[in-house]
């Protein structure tokens, strides 16, 4: 299993479960598996719809602001990786 750097979370709105991850390298696609990982943070998941200015997108490039809905909390400065299958 190969993870590539995807992007930072930039914030976690608690009520609805959404993080906003700032994109900083590659391509994220609805379908990808992530990865989040900080100091109390490490959980993987799949894509399974993400925003952009409260609009869905299909792909999220550098220098997006995007959110993604996530099945546990996250908080501010963790890392979001991309996991590759091989």
């Amino acid at each position: 299993m190969v993870e590539e750097k995807i992007g930072v979370v930039e914030h976690f709105f608690s009520k609805i479960s959404v993080a906003a991850i700032k994109v900083t390298d590659g391509e994220l696609k609805i379908g990808d598996t992530i990865h989040i990982v900080g100091a109390t943070t490490d959980f993987t998941q799949k894509v399974e719809s993400m925003q952009m200015n409260k609009k869905p997108i299909e792909v999220a490039k550098p220098g997006d602001e995007i959110g993604i809905k996530v099945k546990e909390r996250v908080r501010e400065k963790d890392i979001v990786y991309k996991v590759k299958e091989e």
